[in-house]
């Protein structure tokens, strides 16, 4: 396993290169509201979808949820990018004994408020048209390990061209409550339903 080695100022300077790389590719990123909760810390659920899906979440952390961005990554793809450990990304490896180690960390850093981290439940990449969103129980393992406050947060994204060259990308989040009263069935059914009325909303999305 493969903690983090975040550097605030690396992070100070990527942040405004990481904007300025998403606005040259991208027409238009658009999301709704979502209450976040003070004194929380947030656990950012997130379907994984392309290359891009780290930036976004990090972005979206940066520029409207407003705490200090953690992610987990695959060892294999952290080892070949190692950049992204001075970002806030850390390792896991599913095939390997250390995952609990893993799944732990998530959760200590979860104990601090002013922390969010970052985790693509699906564990796998999948097209953002699918209508079933698998959530591996690593999730559950995280949020009971979590000794603070901590807010559950998931959101589908979806990308459309319309009229333009450039791709949008439109953001669905969901208030999945808080560590305290989390029930593992229940919020993986309420994430699956959030998924497929985001889907059939995009058909009339703005642009």
């Amino acid at each position: 396993m493969i903690p983090e080695r975040s550097n605030k100022l690396i992070k100070k300077l990527f942040a405004p290169y990481l904007a300025y790389r998403l606005r040259k590719t991208f027409k238009l990123l658009k999301h709704n509201e979502v209450e976040t909760m003070q004194g929380h810390s947030i656990l950012l659920l997130c379907n994984h979808f392309s290359w891009w899906d780290g930036f976004f979440a990090g972005h979206l952390t940066q520029t409207y949820l407003y705490r200090d961005f953690h992610i987990m990554m695959q060892e294999d793809h952290l080892q070949k990018r190692m950049f992204f450990n001075r970002v806030g990304g850390f390792s896991i490896n599913r095939k390997s004994k250390e995952v609990v180690t893993s799944l732990q960390y998530a959760a200590q850093l979860l104990d601090d408020p002013d922390n969010l981290v970052a985790v693509f439940p699906q564990g796998a990449l999948e097209s953002n048209h699918i209508e079933e969103i698998n959530i591996e129980r690593g999730i559950d393992y995280i949020v009971k390990k979590v000794k603070g406050n901590c807010q559950i947060i998931y959101y589908s994204a979806f990308v459309e061209y319309f009229e333009s060259l450039k791709p949008s990308v439109y953001f669905h989040f969901l208030d999945c409550g808080t560590n305290h009263d989390f029930d593992y069935e229940k919020v993986k059914a309420l994430i699956n339903a959030h998924h497929k009325k985001a889907l059939k909303e995009q058909v009339n999305a703005e642009h």
